[in-house]
C-alpha cells in the first residue's frame, strides 16, 4: 500500500482528490495527511515520510518548486497537480516528471499511481527534477533538457543536440550530434509531440528529424533530405507538401 500526502492551497482540489483517490485507487493509495501551506507541507513530510506527495504547484504565495527544494533529501515519489499552461507543461514532459491537470481526470489519476507502482529510482527521480527545475527556468529559450530512459538508468540531453529520432516498432533511436545514439522504450509518436514545438519534424512514419541540422532536400516524388550525419532519409509523399512548407519559414 503507498502512503501519501496531499499539500493544496484549495480545499475543493483536496477534496476532489481524496474522492478520486478513495473511489479510484482505495487498494493501492492509503491518503495519511493533507496540508494547505508550504509550511505545514514541510513539516507533515518530515514526521509523516510518505511514499507519495500530490503536490500543487501554486501554493497561495510561494510553489511546489519552492517546497521541494527546502527538502534535503527527498524520498518520496512526486506527482504534480497544476492549472498551469500549455507553455509550462513542456517542462513535466520534458523532464518526464508526472503531473495531473486539474480538474483532475480519474483515469489520469490511475495512470499516475500506476507509474508511482512501477516505481523510479530516488537518483533517477532528482535527475528528472534537476531537468524540471532548468527547464523552468529557461521555458522561453532554447536551452532546454530532455530526460529519456536508457538501459543503465536515464540519460538528460540537450534538446538542441538531437540530429533526429528513427523509430523501431516501439523503440526510438535517437542520434546526437556527438555521434552518440541511444534506443528508448518509447514510441516516435511521443517524440514527436514532446519536439515538434522545437523544430523538429516528422518526415516519414520512421524519421523525426532536427530541421537545424538538415544539409540539403533533393526533389523527386516525395525527396529525401541529406542531414550533417551523413544520412539520408527519405520525405514521404503525404508529408511533402507540409515539410516544403516547413523549410520555406526557416
Amino acid at each position: 500500500m503507498i502512503t501519501a500526502i496531499i499539500i493544496d492551497d484549495e480545499q475543493h482540489c483536496i477534496e476532489r482528490l481524496q474522492h478520486l483517490l478513495a473511489t479510484h485507487c482505495r487498494d493501492q493509495v492509503q491518503l495519511i495527511a493533507m496540508y494547505s501551506s508550504v509550511e505545514e507541507g514541510l513539516a507533515g513530510l518530515k514526521t509523516e515520510q510518505p511514499d507519495l506527495l500530490f503536490l500543487d504547484v501554486q501554493i497561495k504565495d510561494s510553489t511546489g518548486f519552492e517546497l521541494l527544494k527546502q527538502v534535503k533529501k527527498i524520498s518520496f515519489e512526486v506527482i504534480f497537480t497544476t492549472a498551469f499552461e500549455k507553455y509550462a507543461l513542456q517542462a513535466f514532459k520534458f523532464s518526464a516528471i508526472d503531473y495531473l491537470l486539474k480538474p483532475v481526470d480519474a483515469d489520469d489519476l490511475v495512470a499516475a499511481v500506476e507509474k508511482v507502482r512501477n516505481k523510479t529510482s530516488r537518483e533517477e527521480l532528482s535527475g528528472k527534477m534537476d531537468v524540471l527545475f532548468h527547464n523552468l527556468r529557461n521555458m522561453q529559450g532554447l536551452s532546454k533538457r530532455i530526460s529519456v530512459p536508457s538501459i543503465s538508468g536515464f540519460s538528460f540531453l540537450q534538446v538542441s543536440d538531437i540530429i533526429r529520432c528513427q523509430s523501431d516498432i516501439n523503440y526510438t533511436t535517437i542520434y546526437l550530434k556527438d555521434k552518440q545514439k541511444i534506443t528508448v522504450a518509447k514510441t516516435l509518436k511521443e517524440f514527436e509531440e514532446l519536439l515538434t514545438e522545437y523544430n523538429f519534424f516528422r518526415v516519414h512514419n520512421s524519421h523525426l528529424i532536427n530541421l537545424a541540422y538538415i544539409k540539403s532536400y533533393n526533389k523527386g516524388k516525395g525527396g529525401f533530405v541529406s542531414m550533417t550525419d551523413n544520412t539520408d532519409i527519405e520525405v514521404s509523399t503525404r508529408r511533402k507538401e507540409e515539410f516544403l512548407r516547413k523549410l520555406s519559414e526557416l
